[in-house]
């Protein structure tokens, strides 16, 4: 009998597919990573091709079996992360995208959801949902694909087009159209799902005219999802735990207990605090959601999401010409010893939590003849944690707790500079774990917990260990003076756009 070893976690984010193999004790045996294009039609408007996602996706899994040399049999199942509210449709008989997959960040929609508003929908949607009516959200986005591409609309009356978020679809790919479901973490995202109620909602469905023929099944986060087909791998294996890339992380960083609190610094940055059986309502522009739900039990949390975090260092890189790597932001950031009273807002794709203004836009405060590349830098990079520090006070609020922890993963959480800051502004500990790749690990913790490759929690937790603390060093007066600073500065980014109308 051959010993099943590994665990095999999918991660197909925002701008990369990632592949990880994990052996019992959470240790990286092998990973393969590979980019896709980034597609930007209009202002504010943010693609992907589906076909893309999924080639990537597919050849990193192939991929990262062959860089480790082991067998498919030795390997016990795969869990899949993913990038979350990105909408695919696609028909259901050739299994080809009607359009391209339109991208979380994309604000296309920002007109509908402020319609909406304006019309009163927003107390229901939060009621049933969790979630602000916002162009974040799948379900405005689902909504102009049927409206705007010819005959999706009529197909979709017909049944013939699927809807999925990217979890959907790979698991659609990899069973060869024999699969159609989603996991609850990802439809809690939907703003068409009733996290109360565990279901498709049909007033939300008929509140943006989606027919439910669309809707993938969802099931628990942990658990047989599926087998992948053998003509599409070359192996199959079962997909035994999903989940979107946040409520993963917040599983990986093994925040089980009401009140753990982490936050991933990827392409935007993600609060989420475990908030038990207990949905918290939020009276902070907090979204209440799903965590995740094993043994047909759901565990809720609160989010903030922030739009824009490590993005704004690949601006720096891209756009601005400024560095020629993320990694020497960083470096070019320490040349100064502050940020000589500049200050970034990134609201490229408008503001997240705690403001929610998808009329805000991108501005720089504070110029003067002295300011350099550095100080740019600088203000880049704390612009981060300034928003962190903005979500989580709003998270102490709401569960009427203060944090003692923050825990961090994601792509800026190894930039030393960045968390001490994030300590200092927050006056709060902030750990980093030993195995970074926390959202990886966290979906392949829920598929081996479905399979009996790890017992349980309780095994898991033996496995945490931390790779470093940072302590807040900052004087109150000093952290003051740069918050308030902050704040104007969001204050004069707020509703560019409706200024210029």
């Amino acid at each position: 009998m051959i010993t099943k070893k590994y665990l095999l976690s999918l991660d197909q984010g925002t701008t990369s597919s990632r592949a990880i193999l994990f052996d019992h004790s959470g240790k990286i045996i092998s990973s393969a990573q590979k980019e896709f294009r980034q597609i930007f039609p209009k202002p504010g408007w943010v693609e992907h091709d589906p076909e893309e996602i999924w080639s990537s996706q597919s050849s990193v899994t192939a991929e990262v079996i062959a860089k480790a040399g082991v067998r498919s049999e030795e390997i016990s199942s795969i869990g899949i992360t993913n990038q979350r509210e990105t909408v695919i449709v696609w028909d259901r008989e050739t299994g080809k995208p009607v359009c391209n997959a339109i991208v979380w960040q994309d604000r296309r929609t920002a007109d509908y959801c402020g319609r909406l508003i304006q019309e009163g929908k927003q107390e229901m949607v939060r009621q049933k949902t969790g979630l602000v009516i916002d162009a974040y959200f799948s379900a405005t986005k689902i909504a102009w694909i049927l409206d705007n591409v010819e005959g999706a609309r009529t197909k979709a009356e017909q049944g013939r087009l699927c809807f999925g978020t990217v979890d959907s679809w790979l698991i659609w790919k990899f069973t060869r159209g024999k699969s159609h479901l989603t996991d609850i973490t990802n439809a809690s995202r939907t703003m068409l799902f009733n996290i109360f109620e565990d279901r498709w909602d049909d007033d939300l469905l008929k509140l943006f005219n989606i027919p439910r023929s669309m809707m993938p099944e969802v099931q628990s986060s942990s658990g047989l999802f599926a087998e992948t087909s053998g003509d599409t791998t070359g192996f199959s294996l079962p997909i035994t735990g999903v989940a979107g890339d946040q409520q993963a992380a917040l599983f990986g960083q093994l925040c089980l207990e009401p009140g753990m609190l982490k936050c991933t610094y990827g392409t935007g940055a993600f609060l989420v605090m475990n908030t038990g059986d207990e949905a918290v309502t939020s009276k902070n522009n907090l979204l209440t959601t799903v965590a995740w739900k094993i043994d047909g039990k759901i565990t809720y949390a609160l989010e903030g999401s922030i739009f824009i975090a490590g993005a704004i260092i690949q601006w720096l890189r891209d756009e601005m010409g400024l560095i020629r790597s993320s990694s020497e932001a960083e470096k070019l950031a320490g040349t100064v010893e502050d940020n000589g009273g500049v200050y970034l807002v990134p609201a490229l794709t408008g503001l997240g939590a705690p403001h929610w203004d998808p009329f805000a836009r991108g501005t720089l405060f504070g110029l003067t003849r002295g300011s350099n590349k550095g100080h740019i830098a600088r203000a880049a990079l704390e612009s981060m944690a300034y928003q962190v520090h903005d979500v989580t006070r709003a998270m102490e609020e709401d569960a009427g707790e203060i944090i003692s922890e923050l825990r961090v993963d994601g792509g800026a959480s190894v930039n030393n500079l960045l968390m001490q800051f994030q300590a200092d502004v927050l006056n709060t500990g902030v750990t980093r774990p030993g195995i970074m790749e926390t959202t990886a690990l966290g979906a392949a913790y829920m598929a081996g917990l479905a399979t009996g490759f790890w017992k349980d929690t309780g095994e898991l937790q033996e496995q945490w260990l931390a790779d470093h603390t940072y302590h807040p060093g900052m004087e109150q007066e000093e952290r003051q003076k740069l918050l308030q600073n902050w704040e104007k500065a969001v204050e004069r980014s707020a509703a560019w756009l409706d200024n210029e109308n």
